[in-house]
């Protein structure tokens, strides 16, 4: 690897005053990326700006935006700020202006397209001198259309780099075990250097025998692996049989997508998903990327797709799994559509009429995804027939996940039995009710329902009563949610941005989250007694007076932020795992944490009428934050705050603070509390940094042993006469002291200091 590493950075010329645009070019799963990362971080710490901007094919391709969506994430990376471009003409512009100030360090990873090349690294002339600019691909011409002069070629891994990798799969160390060493030979002489081959092969044999491992080997020899598809296809083949099915629906129609998104599709389908995409993940077919989503490599990705189209390479119409638009478009407009299908992705706009009537057809479809833009229904030109809705819309009964993005019609079809839909999700649709003309179809398996902008004004819960999750985000128009008198099953509920006034939760014993976030409207929530699972509880900006939370043991987050009507708040009598809390805008008057006992973030900003606040014991309080609560009169900090590290109390009438024990305390901020005369610091506070007083009335401070203080303002304190330092502050940097009364000052100036303001 250091070999490969050092080919780059000869290239690179790093230290040169000129712009370098240097190629990665090899097989997939050859180690570009891995390599063009690794230069990356050997060298990124000497440019002024750095990105490493990954799978640039798959985000343009994903959609119309997708390079104005590079842009501006390659942009904002850069610039260190949320930057939005309207469109891609634009983002050249911005960015040949933005890099031609900084100089910068680029990877675009797996370029397929010199198009991608012209708007994310145009020419040279774009950037300031210096800079370079990495870019990985498969294809060597999108290189040479460029004019990128310097292209590294990158080779398999010689023997020795392919035990040593394959050793740190198989074994979790360096080299073989001594008693697989022969056997490992042979593998990675199986393997012929393909890094990806490598890994796969390890992590299969990880934990395995002797005899197993022979057993591998001379399956390998009846079965020649001389693609690096049929390589791959070992993993994929020692799978059980659902976890194929699986595999399959992630490799064609799931890859790119959030981790719980899938998993909502997949068990909405029967699969084990949660189990089954470990198991994906541990053979290496898949990966996890930091944000969530479902990850493959392009050749395993490929992989699965031929398996499934190799059964009838020529018939598409007979293929399980649907996902190229254009033979899609054929089957359905030729009505060709067969039992064999399974499952479709399919984002365009179709004709209503053809897409809904190829469909009638495929009669064991368990997985539809539409995403559809602006669709319309065809008019007859010769009659001006329009064409009606419920002959239009058909859907296979035996759907089991329906996702339709832009579903245009305001209920779902009669002839739609749901009898098997699991999962039902639409965003950006019209739809108004789930059914038409008062009709309430039991959805007896429906277990995930999500609707997110859509303009649904009413909905029946009791005609499913086995739903888990309930997302209805940005539905401005429901107006009415019928909830049942139990939901056993409800795990998940969001009503986010509604206009429901009142909401009545009935038995929900399962229940872990619940938000109600801006439902400006709703003045009334009942709460169920006992909610044992509830963890997370949001119910921002309601019009709330009052809110009785019963038996909530698990309760970690909860958030009542500009609930301004708010008069009264009942806590559980016991909140043990309460975490994080923000009262900010209510208008209490008092508040008492005592329930609360392991609470870490405390927010409490505009409380105009709040006057006192208590706390017992608080091991684990982090921060605290208390703004503008301006009639403030108590604080009663515990004794020991062992774990708080931030501590901000400004606008408030307390007239003393006795901070106890704090040890980790960083940042003190108190301000403009005109009334306070007193502020009893602890003896030792090791770790503060900042201490910030200002427009206080103390008339003395006694500071303990602060050895990390670099900052301490006493703006304004303008009755203070008397300051004791600590004898040492090796590492103070600023002390502000305007306005105070002071007649002497001791101070050992230390050689971090740099600003005295008296």
């Amino acid at each position: 690897m250091e070999m490969r590493i050092d080919e780059v950075l000869t290239s690179l010329e790093i230290g040169t005053e000129d712009v370098h645009m240097i190629g990665i070019w090899g097989m997939g799963g050859g180690g570009k990326t891995t390599l063009a990362r690794a230069v990356f971080d050997r060298i990124s710490i000497h440019f002024d700006g750095k990105a490493f901007v990954e799978n640039v094919r798959e985000v343009s391709e994903s959609s119309l935006y997708g390079l104005n969506k590079l842009q501006q994430v390659l942009s904002s990376v850069l610039s260190k700020e949320n930057i939005t471009v309207s469109s891609v003409h634009e983002g050249t512009n911005m960015m040949k202006k933005m890099m031609r100030g900084r100089k910068v360090l680029i990877v675009l990873d797996n370029v397929d397209d010199t198009k991608q090349l012209e708007v994310l690294a145009g020419e040279p002339n774009w950037f300031k001198l210096g800079s370079r600019v990495i870019i990985t691909t498969r294809d060597k011409q999108v290189l040479l259309a460029h004019r990128v002069k310097f292209i590294n070629d990158v080779n398999l891994l010689s023997h020795a780099e392919a035990i040593s990798l394959f050793s740190k799969y198989a074994f979790a160390r360096e080299i073989p075990n001594q008693r697989y060493e022969e056997l490992s030979r042979q593998v990675v002489k199986y393997a012929d250097g393909l890094p990806l081959t490598i890994k796969v092969l390890g992590s299969m044999l990880y934990g395995q025998n002797e005899p197993q491992w022979t057993d591998t080997l001379e399956r390998l020899k009846k079965i020649p692996l001389k693609a690096t598809m049929e390589k791959l296809e070992l993993s994929y083949n020692g799978l059980e049989e659902d976890y194929k099915e699986l595999f399959l629906d992630v490799a064609c129609l799931l890859k790119g997508w959030y981790k719980k998104d899938a998993i909502r599709s997949l068990e909405s389908c029967g699969f084990f998903a949660e189990a089954g995409l470990r198991i994906l993940e541990l053979k290496s077919l898949i990966t996890i990327s930091k944000y969530g989503k479902l990850c493959m490599h392009d050749h395993i990705e490929e992989m699965g797709m031929n398996i499934v189209r190799r059964l009838n390479p020529n018939e598409p119409n007979k293929h399980s799994r649907l996902w190229i638009e254009e033979e899609i478009e054929e089957i359905l407009a030729n009505d060709s559509g067969t039992q064999s299908t399974k499952c479709i992705t399919l984002n365009a706009s179709l004709d209503l009429e053809i897409l809904m009537k190829g469909l009638a057809n495929m009669k064991e479809l368990r997985l539809l995804d539409l995403h559809t833009t602006s669709p319309r229904v065809s008019e007859d030109a010769s009659n001006g027939r329009i064409w009606n809705f419920d002959e239009i819309v058909i859907l296979p009964n035996a759907l089991r996940f329906l996702r339709w993005d832009g579903y245009p019609f305001s209920s779902l079809p009669k002839t739609f039995q749901a009898n098997n839909i699991v999962g039902l999700e639409m965003e950006d649709s019209n739809i108004i009710q789930l059914w038409d003309d008062g009709e309430e179809k039991a959805c007896l398996k429906l277990r995930f329902l999500k609707f997110i902008n859509t303009n649904l004004r009413t909905l029946d819960l009791s005609v499913a009563p086995n739903l888990e999750t309930l997302f209805l985000e940005k539905c401005y128009s429901l107006e009415k949610l019928h909830m049942p008198a139990e939901c056993p099953k409800l795990v998940n509920l969001d009503l986010s941005n509604s206009k429901l006034r009142t909401l009545h939760l009935g038995i929900t014993p399962n229940l872990e989250r619940l938000s109600l976030y801006k439902c400006t409207d709703m003045v009334e929530l009942h709460m169920p007694y006992e909610c044992p699972k509830l963890v997370n509880l949001d119910l921002h900006k309601l019009k709330l007076r009052t809110l009785h939370l019963g038996i909530a043991p698990n309760l970690e987050t909860l958030s009542l932020y500009k609930c301004t009507d708010m008069v009264e708040l009942c806590m559980p009598s016991d909140c043990l795992k309460l975490v994080n809390l923000d009262l900010s805008n209510l208008n209490l008057r008092t508040l008492d944490l005592s329930a609360a006992p392991n609470i870490e973030t405390l927010l409490l900003q505009s409380c105009y009428n709040l006057v006192e606040v208590y706390f017992q014991v608080t091991p684990n309080l982090k921060e605290l934050r208390v703004h503008g609560c301006c009639r403030l009169e108590k604080l009663h900090m515990p004794a020991e705050s062992p774990k708080l590290r931030s501590l901000e109390l400004n606008d408030s009438e307390l007239r003393a603070l006795q901070l106890g024990i704090t040890p980790n305390l960083e940042t003190l901020n108190v301000n403009d509390c005109p009334d306070m005369v007193e502020l009893r610091m602890p003896a030792e506070c090791p770790k503060l940094v900042i201490l910030n007083l200002g427009n206080l009335k103390l008339m003395t401070l006694p500071l303990g042993i602060t050895p990390n203080l670099k900052r301490l303002s006493l703006y304004n304190c303008t009755d203070m006469v008397e300051l004791h330092m600590p004898y040492e502050c090796p590492k103070l940097v600023n002390l502000d002291l305007i306005n105070l009364k002071l007649m002497t000052l001791r101070l050992r100036i230390t050689s971090s200091f740099e600003m005295l303001s008296l």
